[in-house]
């Protein structure tokens, strides 16, 4: 999904800054599949609002870094690895 489709979606939330966005990613990938979305809202390090939250929950979804499973549970899928592989790779992949 778009990140002007995300804003559109949720044109009346709170929108995170970048330092916030990182900490629940981070969060999320020190303790990947251990918690629901609820429970990972409850315990991050900072309170956010939890439409806040659900925003940086979209994007990162939009991005492929993390999943949810069908028990709710949220798991980050990022690969490392595959990322620097296509970062060095000499033929530059291209979207349009």
């Amino acid at each position: 999904m778009e990140v002007q489709k995300i804003v559109q979606r949720n044109r009346f939330s709170r929108y995170p800054r970048l330092d916030t966005i990182l900490m629940v990613e981070e969060f999320i990938k020190e303790h990947s599949a251990e918690f629901k979305v609820y429970q990972l809202w409850e315990r991050l390090p900072k309170k956010i609002m939890y439409q806040t939250y659900k925003v940086i929950l979209e994007y990162l979804l939009s991005i492929n870094k993390i999943a949810i499973d069908s028990e709710n549970k949220i798991g980050y899928i990022w690969s490392e690895e595959a990322g620097n592989y296509f970062k060095n790779k000499k033929e530059k992949l291209r979207w349009e």
